[in-house]
Formats: structure tokens, sequence, C-alpha cells
């Protein structure tokens, strides 16, 4: 899990995010219901942002100064923005509005446009076209807009396909695409939208040459992607879920309601830094509600996370599969103070993890280093060491490059948690409801200065990985080391792992009213 092949090729109007409480997983008269082995969605401790349901609506007349869109004339939105300098603002009448019916045929904004739709306007790629808005302009705006039915190949996207900065994607619905729904640039802002149903990603926040900065995703529904099942259709390409962040350098990932999404919910694989995720509700997912990989510093806290990895946990423990399938799940990523953000560690604090598969894992694979084979990130160094070339013998078997080319599952604090766990409810046994801290045995490449129970040892017991004051309710076992070596509460909290130290253990499961 997790050890897998990726990838591929103005200032914003007040955010009025409706919230209210969860009764389901959205299914509206737009959308078809999905049907799984999951459970329906009960109310959860946290209000979400329900804005498939019932996003907030647009302007019922053209703002002064508009260019009005008709929805008549097919091609009529690309044409007017191709004619309109920039910094123009396009108002899209109600109803459906086409491109030309060519596969490339698509928006080609200028710096600064809006794109404001009316109530019930819709841009429908019709299983034709490709991508809706693309090129490389800045600063644009799309708000209260359905874009659906696009085509785009896996792992591009529909919404600012080419990935230009500073775009303001508001009440917006993007829904039942191929490839990813949105793809993102530095300073992007997606706020109080519905990311639905898309063929791969909800978003794929990923930029050529690495440098998206300070992205915002707040008050958004995400929900359902990956219809397209990629990790059935290529095996191990770690390419699906409901948001993939790859290389970003400083995120806010707030406020938002992430469900039912095939594969895991949020997944920063790659040379992430600086994330805060808070206050989010993960539930329902198919696989973890949040991977954390090959990436640095980052704070999860306040959130509220249900009945995620049913679908994969159980897939895994029929085919008899002992690895401790995480919830949350953090590979190779740790906290690194040579790396600035906001904070020098992974903090994982006050959040609320009920009836999921398991809890946290934190995992390394020995193998998996910059300039080795077994680094499926091709090409990828740490962010501690620019040249991979450096990363080789002799050098790599004494410091600093020993420590600096691996990607350090370190100074990962797990605090004021509280796991509550019912098996009745999940319908598991004894391969659920775990914790871990553990690595593989190191045995490649041949050159390797990580090789046998080096990396195991590290970071079980040498590179300030903690837990400590949780609560757990319900039957909960630890792993350390290696997935073999299995705890009991009591052994979990003594020598040599001294892990959840002024931690509570409640044997009785099914914890319902938050007492």
């Amino acid at each position: 899990m997790g050890i897998k092949g990726r990838h591929w090729a103005s200032a914003a109007a007040p955010l009025a995010v409706v919230l209210l409480a969860a009764t389901g997983c959205t299914s509206t008269a737009d959308s078809p219901a999905r049907t799984s082995d999951r459970p329906s969605s009960g109310a959860p401790s946290t209000s979400v942002a329900r804005m498939c349901a019932k996003p907030a609506a647009g302007p019922t007349k053209a703002p002064a100064g508009a260019v009005t869109v008709d929805p008549a004339v097919v091609g009529d939105l690309a044409a007017k923005t191709k004619s309109s300098p920039p910094g123009t603002t396009f108002w899209l009448r109600p109803g459906k509005h086409r491109l030309e019916p060519d596969r490339y045929a698509q928006v080609m904004p200028k710096k600064g446009n809006r794109y404001l739709g009316a109530p019930g306007a819709v841009l429908d790629g019709r299983k034709t076209n490709q991508y809706a808005f693309s090129g490389t302009a800045r600063d644009v705006t799309i708000r209260h807009l359905t874009v659906q039915r696009f085509v785009a190949p896996n792992n591009e996207g529909v919404v600012n396909h080419d990935m230009a900065d500073g775009w303001v994607i508001e009440h917006a619905k993007i829904q039942y695409n191929s490839g990813a729904g949105l793809m993102a640039g530095a300073r992007q802002r997606v706020r109080g939208s519905c990311l639905r149903a898309n063929g791969q990603y909800g978003m794929n926040a990923y930029k050529t040459g690495d440098s998206i900065k300070g992205l915002v995703v707040e008050g958004n529904e995400i929900v359902g992607n990956n219809t397209d099942d990629w990790e059935r259709r290529k095996p191990g390409c770690g390419c699906t879920g409901g948001i993939k962040f790859w290389a970003v350098n400083g995120a806010d990932i707030r406020g938002n309601w992430v469900h039912g999404n095939r594969g895991a919910g949020l997944w920063a694989d790659n040379n992430n830094n600086d994330f805060r995720i808070e206050n989010n509700v993960l539930e329902a997912n198919d696989g973890a509600a949040l991977m954390y990989e090959t990436s640095y510093n980052a704070v999860i806290r306040n959130n509220t996370i249900r009945r995620n990895n049913w679908v994969e946990g159980r897939r895994s423990a029929k085919r008899g599969d002992d690895f401790p399938y995480a919830t949350i799940y953090v590979s190779e990523a740790g906290g690194e103070p040579r790396i600035r953000a906001r904070t020098s560690k992974i903090e994982i604090y006050r959040n609320r993890l009920e009836d999921n598969w398991s809890g946290i894992t934190l995992w390394e694979n020995a193998d998996r280093f910059c300039n080795s084979p077994a680094n499926t990130s091709t090409g990828y160094c740490t962010l501690l060491v620019k040249d991979t070339d450096r990363c080789a013998r002799p050098a790599i078997a004494t410091a600093p490059l020993y420590g600096d080319c691996r990607w350090k599952t370190q100074r990962v604090d797990i605090h004021d948690n509280r796991f509550v766990l019912d098996k009745s409810v999940v319908k598991c046994g004894a391969e659920c409801g775990r914790m871990a801290v553990l690595a593989n045995y190191g045995t490649y490449p041949k050159w390797s200065p990580y090789k046998g129970k080096r990396v195991a040892e590290a970071i079980t017991l040498k590179q300030h990985n903690r837990w400590h004051d949780n609560f757990y309710r319900g039957t909960w076992s630890f792993v350390a080391g290696d997935p073999g070596r299995k705890l009991d509460p009591a052994q979990w909290q003594s020598a040599p792992y001294r892990q959840d130290a002024d931690s509570v253990f409640d044997l009785v499961a099914g914890d319902r009213d938050g007492s």
C-alpha cells in the first residue's frame, strides 16, 4: 500500500458555504445513485458542506458590463472569450451551453476573465470535448457554473487543464467527467463547490515544474470520484481518489466533505510540504481517508473520520494480507525542521475516528529512497538533496546523505484523538482495529545502505514518532517493527515501545453519544 508509482504526464468573493447536517451520501435528481458494499451515512458529529445537493445560486441577471453568453449558439462561450479583451466578465444564461463538436474545442480564457453562471447554466462536453477551460492565463474566476461530461485523458483535467496560477473556482459543479474534474496552479482557490463522480480525481493538484504554492480547498463536497476505477485498470498506478496532491508547497484543506470516493479520499503524494488539513468530514471512502506520502510537515486536526477503508481493508483480509491498512496512512513522510513550513513535524490531534477499518499507520519502505530503483516516484529526490546522482555509493553510506537521501517517517506526534471501533458495525475480525509503526526488511538494491532491520528499528524506536493522550473505545491492537509483531495495549505502552502514555483504553464498543 502506498509504495506505488504515480503520475503523468483577483481576490475571491466572500465564501457563503451552506453547512447542513448530513443525512446520507448525496443522490439528487441529476446524480445517478452509486451502489457499493459501504453503509449509508448517518449524521456526523460535525456539519458538512452539502454542495452537490444545493449549491449557491448564481446571478439571475447579467452584471453591469458583462458579456452575455447564449446557450442556443453552439460555441458562443469560446468565440466571445476569443473576441473579448482580458478581464472581461461573462454571464452564462440558464441552459445547456455547448462547444464546437470537436475533441479539442475548448475555452481559452484571458488574464483576469470571470465566468458567472446563471441558475441552471451548464457547460456540457457531451462526451465529445476533452477540455472545458484551458490555457495559461492567470487569475481566472469560475463561479456558479456546472461543468460536466468532458472526456479528459487519464491524469489530465477538464477545468484549468494547463494548470494556470491564481484561478478561483467557487460554487461550481464539476461532475461526470473523465480524467480529473479540475487541475491546479499556484494560489488556486477552490471553495464551496461540488467535485462529483469524475472518472479519476475530483482534482489533480499537480503542475508541470512542481510549482504549486498556497493552495486552498475549502468547504467543498468531494464525492464518488474515480468512477473509472483506475487502480483496477492499471494495478499499482497509485492514481486515484477524491483529490491527489503532488509536490504542493503550502495547502489549506478545510471544511470539506470528502466521501464515497473509490480509493483514498485525500492523497498527498511526493514532496508535498506544509499542509493543514482541518475541520473536514472524511467518510465512507473505499480506501484510506487520508494518505500523506513521501512528504513533509503537516497539521491534521479537528477532523471527523468515519467508516473509511472498508472496501480495501476487507479485500486485503480476504487475500490473507496482514499489512495494517490504515485510515490515516503516513508513508515515508515526516517532520523536517530544515524545510520551511508552519510546523516542523506531522501533528495529528483532536480528530475523531469512528468505525473505520483501522487507525493510523506509520510506514517506511526500507528499499524506497532517492536514486533507488524501488523509488517509484521516478526521477524525484528528497527535498534535502537536489541532485539525485549524489545518492549513490560510497557517499550515501555516511552522513549527511545516509539520512537525507531517505524520505523518513519521523517526528509524527499523534495525540488527543478519539478512536472508536465497534467490530459488529465494521463486520471485521482480528485484521482490523490496528495502529502501527513499521517498516519492511531492507533487501534492494544490492548497494543499499538500508538493508536488514535498520529502517524498521529507526522508525519504531529512534525517529521520535509518538502516540500519547489518546482515547480508545473498542478492541484495538498494535503493530510495531514489522507486520508480524502484534501487541496488546499493555505491551504497546511498555518498553521498548512506550507508546500511548496517558492514553485511556475502554474495551466497551459502540460509543455513539460522544461521552
